[in-house]
C-alpha cells in the first residue's frame, strides 16, 4: 500500500515499555495507569483524568457519571443535543441511558456541529449537549461552553478524534477536551497516539473523578479518592474492598496500554507538528480546488486526517474518484460515521432531527477521506493531487 489509513508510531521506547512491564509482573491497572493519566491530566491542565479500555468506554462511563450525580442528575427521558455527524459510540451510551437525541447538522466546511442551530434544538426537556471535533478540527467549543451556561446544560465534549488541537484562550491555547465538564479520548491504533487500545475521561469535578472511576470498575469503592467519595466508608475493611456504591462496567485498562501512553504523550507535540506540516501542503494543494470541499480549519487543527467531500458541481462523482484511489494504493473511507441518522441502528434510539440535516447528508453521501500521519506525506499528498488531476472538467 502506497499510502495507508493508520500506520505504526511505536518505537524502542514503547517496546521498552512493554517490556518493563512484563517484567513488573503487574498487568493489570496499577501504577503504569495512575502515572498515565497524572500525566495526561497536566497535559491538558485538567484536575483529573480516568483512564479506560477505549475511547467508546470513556464515552459510556462519562455519560453515566451523570446519571448518577447527586444534584441534578440525567434521568431517562431528557434530552440532549448532539451533531449528526460523528462516530457510532458518541451515541450509543445515550440510548443505552434512555437519553432522547437531537440531531443538528453540521457545518459543510468545518464538519462540526453547526451551533447557529443550537437555540432551534432547545426544548423545556433539554439537559445535556455533546460536541465532537471531527477529525482533528476544533469545534466552536467556546460558543457551545456558553450555550451551556446559559441553559444550564451538562456539556459533554467527545474529543476522540481531535487530541492536541487548541482554540485560542485567554493565555494562549486552549486544548480541545478540556471545555466541557468533561472530556473523551481514544487512543486506539490509528488516532495521534496509540496504546493499542485505550481511552481517557479528563474533569475537574471531584464528584465525576469519583463517579468514573466506581464506573470504571464493577461500581465498587475501592478506587475513588477521599475526596470525591460517593458514600460513607464502614468499619468492617474486609467488606469495605469488595463494596458495591452504584451500577458499574470493568472497562479498565492495563499496565502494558498506559506504559505505551506515557510514551507516546512524550512524543506528541512533534507528532502534531508533523501532522500539521503535512496538512499545510495539503491545504496548498487543495485550498482553491472548486471540485473539492475540504475542511476549513477553526483554531489549530490536530489534523486527524485529510477529509473531502466532492462538490456537487465537480462534474463526476464520489464513485469515480474511488478507482483511481485504488489504483493508486491510496487508502481511503467514509467522513468518521457518516450522518448516524442514515445507519440501522437509529431504529433503536428515541430521537428528531433539528431541519433536514442536509450538510450531514451530504457529508455521508458525497465526502471520504485519505490518512494523515505525523511523519513527512509530502509525496504521498502529490501523488493525490496528480490521480485526482485527472478527474472532471
Amino acid at each position: 500500500m502506497f499510502w495507508d489509513l493508520a500506520a505504526d508510531t511505536w518505537g524502542d521506547e514503547e517496546r521498552a515499555a512493554i517490556e518493563r512491564v512484563v517484567k513488573s509482573g503487574r498487568y493489570t491497572i496499577g501504577p503504569e495507569v495512575a502515572a498515565f493519566e497524572e500525566a495526561f491530566a497536566a497535559y491538558h491542565a485538567k484536575k483529573h483524568a480516568v483512564m479506560v479500555n477505549s475511547g467508546s468506554s470513556a464515552n459510556l462511563i462519562a455519560v453515566a457519571a451523570l446519571f448518577h450525580k447527586k444534584e441534578k442528575p440525567l434521568e431517562r427521558g431528557d434530552e440532549v443535543i448532539v451533531p449528526a455527524v460523528s462516530w457510532s459510540t458518541t451515541y450509543h451510551p445515550l440510548q443505552q441511558y434512555g437519553l432522547k437525541l437531537r440531531f443538528v447538522d453540521v457545518e459543510l466546511e468545518t464538519l462540526n456541529i453547526d451551533t447557529g442551530a443550537l437555540n432551534d434544538a432547545l426544548t423545556p426537556q433539554t439537559r445535556a449537549i455533546v460536541a465532537v471535533s471531527i477529525l482533528g478540527n476544533p469545534a466552536d467549543l467556546t460558543a457551545v461552553r456558553a450555550f451551556a451556561d446559559e441553559h444550564d446544560l451538562y456539556f459533554l465534549e467527545d474529543n476522540c478524534e481531535s487530541l492536541d488541537a487548541e482554540l485560542p484562550g485567554e493565555s494562549g491555547g486552549q486544548k480541545t477536551g478540556t471545555f466541557g465538564d468533561m472530556g473523551t479520548f481514544s487512543f486506539f491504533f490509528s488516532h495521534h497516539i496509540s496504546t493499542g487500545e485505550g481511552g481517557m475521561v479528563v474533569t475537574d469535578d471531584d464528584e465525576i473523578n469519583g463517579l468514573a472511576r466506581a464506573i470504571r470498575a464493577h461500581g465498587w469503592g475501592r478506587d475513588v479518592p477521599e475526596d470525591s467519595r460517593l458514600f460513607e466508608a464502614g468499619g468492617d475493611s474486609f467488606a469495605e474492598a469488595y463494596r458495591f456504591v452504584i451500577p458499574g462496567y470493568n472497562v479498565r485498562p492495563q499496565e502494558i496500554n498506559a506504559a505505551v501512553g506515557l510514551e507516546q504523550l512524550k512524543k506528541l507535540p512533534g507528532f502534531t507538528a508533523q501532522r500539521r506540516a503535512n496538512l499545510k501542503l495539503f491545504q496548498r494543494l487543495f485550498g482553491d480546488d472548486k471540485r473539492f470541499i475540504i475542511q476549513r480549519e477553526n483554531g489549530k487543527s490536530s489534523s486527524f486526517c485529510f477529509p473531502m467531500i466532492v462538490s456537487p458541481e465537480a462534474g463526476f462523482e464520489r464513485s469515480d474518484v474511488f478507482g483511481p484511489l485504488k489504483d493508486a494504493g491510496i487508502g481511503f473511507r467514509m467522513i468518521t460515521g457518516g450522518c448516524f441518522t442514515r445507519h440501522d441502528a437509529i431504529r433503536f434510539f428515541d430521537y428528531d432531527c433539528v431541519g433536514d440535516l442536509t450538510n450531514a447528508n451530504m457529508a455521508h453521501d458525497r465526502g471520504f477521506f485519505v490518512g494523515n500521519h505525523p511523519f513527512d506525506l509530502g509525496p504521498q499528498i502529490e501523488k493525490l493531487r496528480n490521480v485526482l488531476n485527472g478527474l472532471g472538467g
